[in-house]
């Protein structure tokens, strides 16, 4: 009786163990449902029916991979990521390929634990699984995470453009898109790592007859923001089945998943014949070649967790008067967008859309600190359920120092006009308030009561020293009216009998940004922040990006800092289900063109959006009794008449 036991569990070992150290098997046509599975994968309804026994066979041992014979097979290194033969690994557990790899995981697993102490937290689950946990409980940790990413790829589903495909534009036209890298704001912006060209990953076979879910691995040809351009290993040139796919997607994995999960690796139909030994040509292929890291997934799941909450209550600039700024609500949140409900708004139609790092938000209170104007709310207490936003969620802004040689009332700059972003015009500092921040008026524009002035931090990448627009040959617009032409900063100065704003007051930092000419991206229209268009950098002056939107005249293009939290990745609105705005068609190109020409864009009683015709108010009628102007915290100081001017000194 044992010994037929011992002959059952032997059987069942055996049948446990065909399974090739890719997941791979090479008799797939008798592929059927294998309701015996031991597979931890979320997608357990998917199964394979156990392999002939006639089959060669590689045993699966967790990520390290052996030959029945005992023969050396595959590993992967749990630093880095990099695939390699097993006897060329590092340790007697072969877990890393390198000492400096198995140097840097010990490094790492220490500062977590000392970390851990130190907050009084107990070890990690991760910590853990990495340490002392049995195969069993580390697939079991890896599938809760894909069940987690799957989970959030079903409540966040991908919002499809019709007839519009950024793969298919980016082919067709030999673009190059943004890297990830270049937006520290957006899902995995810094931890994106050294994903590109070549890696190798994962992915569904879908050059398959079988009924079943089957996977193959493929390899990175082009990167384009999250997209990347794959093809499947065994195509070698032949890019007749290459296919786009967003890289943080859930059907996107490392190599070796599969075999962790229990998956099959199958090749394509099309080249199932061309190699007799598929498993020799992985072995080949795959050696020294780098994948994505095994917690790749974890990290895009946690990478898309945003802080803020509907609900939660804030203070946003006024769209209507942007002096001052008003209560408003979160009413949802989109890949960190936020849709703000103004307060008053009963039927929740009046709101505003920004990024939840955007400088145009404040936590409750704020503008009461610095001497900003504010907007009272009629409603006079909290509705139910409704909480002020913690302080700490909001993007902090550099200390300054305005005790010494600082800003002062009068002063002249060149700033981008936020109601015309295509334009850096002449303006003029109107207030001093409080913790660095200015309220700023465009020479010309301005309405009697100051309504239409608006609020730039000192350290703003949207304000410029006197002369900034002719030393890097941009268009300064003079102000409105002004008939001496061209316009000159030192007769300009001398005829309003003003000074200009010291240079070393402004922000000359210029981050190392990676931002080129030609690059694609996703960009929201500022003067209707609700739509994310398809975009081009035309132009970068320091850390001053020119953002042109796709399809449409140059005279709707914005200037836009490099760091703005309104920029995007290539394939950002796919990953987080918000509405791309393709290029715009020939027909609405032409109707603007033509309206366009017969009267110039300029600033008027109201304000236009290219894209939503109905009218942003600029000027309204005078501010009424709700509307509270708080003391200014900072006072003003006299000039010391030292100021210098960032001009050319006429003759």
């Amino acid at each position: 009786m044992e010994n037929t036991k011992e002959l059952t569990e032997h059987s069942s070992r055996v049948e446990r163990k065909r399974r090739d150290s890719f997941g791979m098997f090479d008799g797939y046509d008798s592929c059927s449902e294998d309701t015996s599975s031991s597979s931890s994968s979320d997608e357990s309804e998917e199964e394979v029916a156990p392999l002939p026994s006639s089959l060669p066979i590689i045993k699966n041992n967790g990520q390290v991979y052996t030959y029945p014979d005992g023969k050396s097979g595959m590993a992967t290194c749990e630093m880095c990521g990099m695939v390699g033969v097993r006897d060329a690994f590092y340790s007697k557990t072969k877990r890393f390929c390198s000492v400096s790899c198995s140097r840097s995981y010990s490094s790492n697993s220490k500062k977590a634990s000392i970390l851990a102490r130190l907050q009084g937290k107990p070890p990690t689950k991760k910590a853990k699984v990495l340490q002392k946990q049995p195969l069993v409980a580390k697939l079991a940790a890896y599938a809760q995470y894909q069940a987690t990413l799957q989970n959030q790829a079903k409540t966040k589903a991908a919002v499809p453009v019709e007839g519009f495909s950024w793969g298919n534009y980016i082919n067709s036209n030999s673009f190059t898109a943004a890297p990830v890298t270049c937006f520290k704001h957006a899902p995995m912006g810094t931890c994106w790592g050294d994903i590109a060209e070549g890696v190798r990953v994962e992915v569904p076979n879908t050059d398959c007859s079988l009924p079943t879910k089957v996977f193959w691995i493929a390899g990175i040809v082009k990167l384009a923001g999250y997209n990347a351009l794959l093809r499947y290993e065994g195509f070698e040139n032949d890019s007749s089945l290459d296919f786009w796919c967003n890289i943080c997607g859930s059907d996107i994995h490392p190599v070796g998943w599969c075999a962790t999960s229990g998956k099959p690796l199958v090749p394509p139909r099309t080249i199932q014949h061309k190699y007799t030994n598929w498993k020799a040509f992985l072995v080949k292929r795959l050696t020294g070649a780098k994948t994505l890291p095994p917690d790749f997934s974890q990290k895009v799941s946690e990478s898309m967790q945003y802080p803020f909450k509907t609900s939660m209550r804030v203070e946003v600039v006024d769209k209507t008067h942007l002096c001052r700024t008003r209560v408003a609500v979160v009413e949802s949140v989109i890949g960190g967008r936020l849709r703000l409900v103004y307060e008053e708004s009963e039927d929740k139609t009046d709101d505003f859309w920004c990024h939840m790092y955007s400088p145009l938000i404040h936590h409750i209170g704020w503008s009461r600190s610095i001497g900003h104007r504010f907007k009272r709310s009629d409603i006079t207490k909290k509705q139910d359920g409704h909480f002020d936003a913690p302080p700490h969620l909001f993007m902090k802004v550099k200390e300054v120092d305005a005790a010494g040689e600082w800003f002062k009332e009068g002063m002249k700059l060149e700033a981008i006009d936020p109601l015309n972003l295509s334009a850096i015009c002449v303006a003029t500092i109107r207030k001093v308030l409080a913790d660095g921040y200015l309220m700023i008026g465009i020479d010309g524009s301005e309405a009697a009561d100051g309504s239409d002035w608006f609020c730039y931090h000192a350290t703003s990448p949207s304000i410029f020293p006197v002369g900034f627009c002719e030393i890097n040959m941009i268009e300064l617009t003079p102000p409105r009216g002004y008939a001496k032409l061209p316009f000159k900063w030192f007769d300009y100065l001398r005829e309003t009998d003003s000074i200009a704003a010291p240079v070393k007051l402004f922000n000359k930092e210029v981050p190392n940004h990676g931002f080129h000419v030609g690059m694609k991206l996703e960009a929201v229209d500022l003067m209707e922040p609700r739509l994310v268009c398809v975009a081009t950098v035309t132009r970068i002056i320091h850390r001053l990006l020119r953002i042109h939107f796709d399809g449409w005249e140059d005279e709707y293009d914005q200037w836009v800092d490099c760091e703005s939290p309104d920029l995007y990745p290539v394939g950002w609105c796919q990953l987080t289900g918000y509405q791309l705005q393709p290029p715009a068609p020939q027909s609405s190109r032409d109707s603007q063109s033509s309206s366009s020409k017969q009267k110039k864009k300029a600033k008027s009683q109201q304000y236009k959006g290219h894209k939503k015709m109905t009218s942003l108010q600029l000027k309204e009628e005078l501010l009424d009794g709700e509307e509270y102007s708080f003391l200014q915290g900072a006072s003003d100081q006299e000039s010391n008449g030292s100021a210098s001017y960032y001009i050319k000194q006429e003759p």
